[in-house]
């Protein structure tokens, strides 16, 4: 490897110290009632949109806390010795793509038969601690 892709590729790996994921794959709800749900979360502090999915009345919204609280739990392995509190945890990023589909058949009138699609979905939390960001934003300002 060379010497500038070596740098590069540490670069990479520290700024992703701060950053963890979690993913759920086939969760067997449609992506567009997932989609609902993550996007009342999404760019919010972690503390917040716990207590937003833990009483939201969407059936979405439950398997999406335990998405986050994997990501939150992912963050502490990667950091050990630091607090959740203290590091001010965003949720940076919330992907919901479609799954796998389910392909059924529907009893119709006149020995027809319906299609029904019973859709999944696979969902990306990413987590990164938000005071990182704003050290960031506050060195572009000095500079600038």
């Amino acid at each position: 490897m060379g010497a500038r892709k070596k740098l590069r590729a540490e670069a990479i790996k520290e700024a992703r110290k701060n950053i963890a994921m979690a993913k759920l794959n086939n969760c067997p709800t449609s992506p567009r009632k997932m989609r609902l749900v993550a996007d009342m979360v999404r760019g919010l502090e972690v503390e917040k949109a716990l207590f937003l999915l833990k009483h939201s009345g969407k059936e979405a919204s439950i398997r999406l806390e335990k998405l986050v609280l994997s990501a939150i739990n992912n963050w502490e392995q990667k950091n050990e010795g630091a607090r959740m509190d203290e590091a001010g945890l965003v949720i940076k990023e919330v992907y919901v793509d479609s799954g796998r589909m389910l392909k059924r058949i529907q009893p119709a009138p006149q020995g027809r038969a319906h299609r029904i699609r019973k859709r999944s979905n696979h969902v990306t939390v990413v987590v990164d601690s938000g005071i990182a960001e704003q050290v960031e934003e506050t060195n572009e300002e000095t500079n600038a």
